[in-house]
């Protein structure tokens, strides 16, 4: 265990191998190196190595029913090390969990959130359920900003204004740009979309939108257009005899 560890701690400082790479060559030195002890101990201890086959076919059908689970997310594990669809660092969405690829193990995956709680997700399901990988192929990701307008206010200058704040942001990219968008004619006010993108969504998007949404109510009060509030016109109508209901 020592010496795996030693192992373990050089591999995963050879920058010049993949991260996953590291991970897979670490674990296969782990497990050679315990089997190659036991198989050392035994006949130290007056045991000859060959009495292990005869209860090995007793024992493994046992085994097999019982460890078929632990089987499978190992080799789910070794898979998903060695085809890299998913890699330390990316952000996944798995069993409506999103977050952060924090380790790779060959029975789980470790995955942050945000808010600093960690989902341990076997990766049996990461194979057999669809995985939402948000930087497998670019780091590039949109969120949208929802935001009403009251009715007898200019609209263009609005969404100008919106996709201005956008672009003043040092995290929002130029390209993709920002984009304004009207959604519908709702009951107190005009829905509008903000659309934006940004590259470094392991530092989310919970503060980035919180900036924008303040920028926005500034520039907006700036030029006098209105955030509505929800409201009801109640009228009074007459009866059939006339006098007022």
């Amino acid at each position: 265990m020592w010496l795996s560890g030693t192992i373990e701690a050089r591999l995963m400082r050879a920058e010049s191998l993949h991260s996953s790479l590291r991970v897979v060559f670490s674990r296969l030195a782990r497990a050679l190196l315990v089997l190659l002890a036991v198989l050392i101990v035994l006949p130290l201890v007056g045991i000859n190595p060959t009495v292990l086959s005869v209860f090995g076919g007793a024992i493994g059908v046992g085994l097999g029913f019982g460890l078929q689970k632990i089987a499978s997310n190992y080799i789910s594990g070794f898979i998903i090390l060695l085809d890299r669809s998913i890699r330390i660092g990316d952000l996944i969405t798995v069993d409506n969990f999103y977050g952060e690829v924090k380790n790779i193990t060959t029975r789980y995956v470790v995955v942050r959130a945000a808010d600093g709680r960690e989902a341990i997700i076997p990766n049996e399901l990461l194979i057999t359920t669809t995985v939402l990988n948000h930087s497998y192929s670019n780091r590039q990701i949109r969120f949208a900003l929802g935001l009403q307008i009251a009715y007898r206010s200019d609209l263009q200058r609005a969404m100008q204004l919106m996709e201005e704040a956008a672009r003043k942001h040092v995290r929002v990219l130029a390209d993709p740009p920002p984009k304004a968008f009207l959604l519908r004619f709702a009951d107190s006010g005009i829905d509008f979309e903000l659309g934006v993108w940004i590259d470094d969504p392991e530092n989310g998007v919970l503060g980035i939108r919180s900036e924008l949404y303040l920028d926005i109510w500034r520039a907006l009060q700036e030029a006098g257009i209105e955030i509505p509030y929800p409201q009801r016109e109640v009228r009074i109508l007459p009866d059939a005899g006339g006098a007022p209901s």
